[in-house]
């Protein structure tokens, strides 16, 4: 493991366990529900053989949080492990549903089965969100296996989908993501595809359905490399007007179809779908179909000359010659440079010891399977040293180990010492799920730095497969580059990010994407380095300074307070002073400011009127079903500032909550709007604001 942050381990026994047990190994938890109720993210949740139903005390729906992974046997697909109940669950996009598992976030669900026995009832649902969900199995739900709708964007691999009712796997609305090598057998449907999707279906097995894919509406998935027989009524049907990605002149498709009851492929729309490459049986072609050839033609390759005998034309070829015209990398004595092989941990801490030229270490003996004699030991003891790799929990460093290309880019970040701020650079990835929450920052950072060389798909880190000897002379190199040590290399598979994009990946269908982006847009807020901008955490009063410092930069109106908890080399003191001259807050009769204090729904309505000195020729006449709530001292400012179209309440207009904490996005939104009043900005349409 290469400089990973601790992530504490529960485990749970469904057989053994007692919720009032500690959650240790020798001692486990009973249910999930106990394990994530009292959860500190991140966590990982390690599930034991047995049942996890109502009988032995689960709750459902299961609601798996934003750094959680829940974790049972990958290796057998949870054969053992079967989570199987179904509760009510709110979807905003489909309204009441029966379901099992809710995934939020990045959470993880791996090596677990899911049953759903409940009428109309489904496996696990995905609404607006980017889990990894690995090695799974979904069985004998009566409605479907897994449900991803809204902006989700998941990845879904390895997982088999048996014997559910309606379908193995629904993708609906905005949905994207990857589908990857699942096996849907004796389904009603193995894929539905509907509304506006597109996600990525790759080398996956689908046999032995009804249909094997059904698209409808607008759908607009990437069909590559999947095998699909044996499908009593058919393979792909594509209804309404869907569109397909079935291969390109330049990109053929590859899927194979065979042995289906009625069709291959039936087209039922009025628009013609071309197919490049796929092996379909003509006469089991139904509808408007064009067939055309693959071309010949590749990518174009940069002319490096090389003096290895297998880089002629590699894309990584101008990357290894200069590491080794610097004398930092090698190759083999027949000539080659071997650059798909993986690198160890000794052969990597060997070369980063002679590109980054570490000063010795004394202490050889640091890992306890690393003798003084073995070759890479001075090199192990100078990478451990300085910051590069670390070992493991039991006191081993395991040299003969493989690296991962997630492990090399922390390890380079960290080593060097690297550091960037830019939130959301992680969302240039569209398998960025399957970043460890440990090593967001760190790849942010990288990406940042223009680190990260992504082949052959740029949007595809890849980041837990080992890294190849042509991969890590690349990220090395561009390391190099990122520190002014060498010139640039031109090479179509940098990774250059939009540095402006200002999507995070949880705010896909929040309720207050727009006033949050429109906030970004003007760079008066900001996320967080792992992708995302926690809208329903809440803020405390020193954030809420420092936004209204930047968004407002008040002239002063009264005299300066020196709090006795704000030092002055707090980070939000100088926000603090000036909010607090501007009129927007004070502090308390004890003198103190309490920056940690989190602020609630009503002082920040209090804090935006009298900050503003906002007043009204016409008071508000709307009432709130929770009027009653609102103290005397705050009424005026409350109809003041609902005439002003200021408070914005979700997800009920009428329903103030005037003494519950506020959350980023309530404020963001209710400082948006604030914004709109003294026309800094232009009004959005939203539904909840008060009006």
């Amino acid at each position: 493991m290469v400089n990973s942050t601790f992530v504490p381990t529960v485990y749970i026994n469904p057989l053994t366990g007692n919720d009032n047990n500690t959650g240790t190994r020798s001692f486990p938890f009973k249910t999930i529900t106990h394990a994530l109720k009292d959860a500190k993210i991140p966590v990982i949740i390690q599930l034991g053989a047995g049942n996890y139903n109502s009988a032995n005390g689960e709750l459902f729906p299961l609601i798996i949080p934003v750094g959680a992974l829940l974790v049972g046997n990958e290796a057998n697909k949870g054969k053992d492990i079967i989570i199987s109940g179904s509760g009510e669950y709110q979807s905003p996009s489909f309204g009441k549903q029966n379901i099992t598992l809710l995934l939020l976030g990045d959470a993880s669900l791996l090596g677990v089965t899911v049953i759903n026995s409940t009428a109309k009832g489904t496996g696990v649902w995905i609404e607006s969100a980017v889990p990894t969900v690995a090695n799974c199995t979904f069985q004998n739900c009566l409605r479907e296996g897994l449900f991803m709708t809204g902006n989700a964007k998941p990845g879904i691999m390895d997982n088999v989908f048996i014997n559910n009712q309606v379908s193995g796997l629904v993708i609906a609305r905005n949905s994207k993501g990857d589908i990857l090598r699942n096996e849907f057998t004796n389904n009603g449907l193995g894929i539905a595809i509907s509304d506006n999707a597109a996600p990525l279906v790759a080398n996956n097995r689908i046999s032995n359905n009804k249909t094997a894919i059904a698209l409808s509406r607008d759908a607009k998935p990437v069909l590559r490399q999947n095998l699909i027989t044996n499908n009593s009524q058919g393979g792909l049907l594509i209804n309404g007007n869907a569109l397909p990605d079935l291969g390109q002149p330049e990109d053929p498709a590859d899927n194979v179809f065979r042995e289906q009851g009625s069709f291959d492929l039936h087209n039922i729309t009025a628009q013609t779908i071309i197919s490049v490459g796929n092996q379909l049986n003509p006469p089991q072609v139904l509808g408007f179909v064009d067939f055309m050839a693959a071309t010949t033609d590749t990518p174009i390759q940069l002319g490096v000359s090389t003096s290895f005998s297998d880089l002629d034309g590699h894309w990584a070829a101008a990357f290894v010659e200069s590491m080794s015209k610097k004398g930092f990398i090698s190759g083999f004595p027949d000539g080659t440079f071997q650059p798909a092989t993986p690198i160890t941990r000794a052969q990597y801490a060997a070369l980063i010891n002679k590109t980054f030229q570490l000063p010795e270490s004394n202490q050889i003996n640091e890992f306890k399977d690393i003798k003084s004699d073995f070759w890479a030991a001075k090199a192990i003891s100078s990478a451990a040293s300085n910051g590069f790799l670390r070992g493991f929990p039991d006191g081993t460093f395991r040299p003969g180990n493989n690296l991962t290309k997630i492990q090399a880019l922390v390890s380079i970040v960290n080593g060097l010492g690297l550091t960037g701020s830019h939130s959301n650079v992680l969302t240039v990835y569209s398998d960025r799920a399957q970043i460890p929450s440990y090593a967001t920052t760190a790849t942010a950072i990288a990406t940042e730095k223009l680190i990260v060389v992504n082949y052959p798909q740029i949007d595809q880190l890849e980041p837990m497969r080992e890294i190849t000897r042509a991969e890590i002379a690349a990220l090395i190199y561009q390391a190099l580059v990122a520190t002014g040590q060498e010139p640039g290399i031109s090479s179509p598979y940098i990774v250059k990010p939009e540095m402006e994009t200002n999507s995070f990946y949880d705010l896909l269908g929040h309720w207050a994407e727009t006033f949050i982006l429109s906030l970004v847009s003007i760079n008066l807020t900001k996320g967080f380095d792992d992708g995302t901008y926690k809208p329903d955490q809440t803020m405390n009063r020193a954030q809420y300074t420092a936004l209204i410092a930047a968004a407002f930069n008040p002239p002063a109106k009264r005299e300066a307070v020196q709090f006795t908890d704000v030092p002055q080399d707090f980070w939000a003191a100088k926000a603090i002073d000036v909010a607090a001259r501007g009129g927007f807050v004070s502090g308390f009769s004890d003198r103190t400011f309490r920056p940690s204090q989190n602020v609630q729904r009503l002082q920040v309505i209090v804090s935006l009127v009298n900050g503003l000195g906002l007043t009204s020729d016409h008071p508000s006449k709307f009432t709130y079903v929770d009027q009653d709530k609102i103290p005397e001292y705050a009424r005026s400012a409350v109809n003041i500032a609902t005439s002003q179209k200021i408070i914005v309440n979700y997800p009920d207009p009428k329903l103030l909550e005037p003494n519950r904490e506020a959350t980023r996005a309530e404020v963001a939104a209710m400082v948006y709007q604030a914004l709109v009043v003294t026309q800094r900005t232009k009004a959005v349409d939203s539904p909840y604001i008060v009006s």
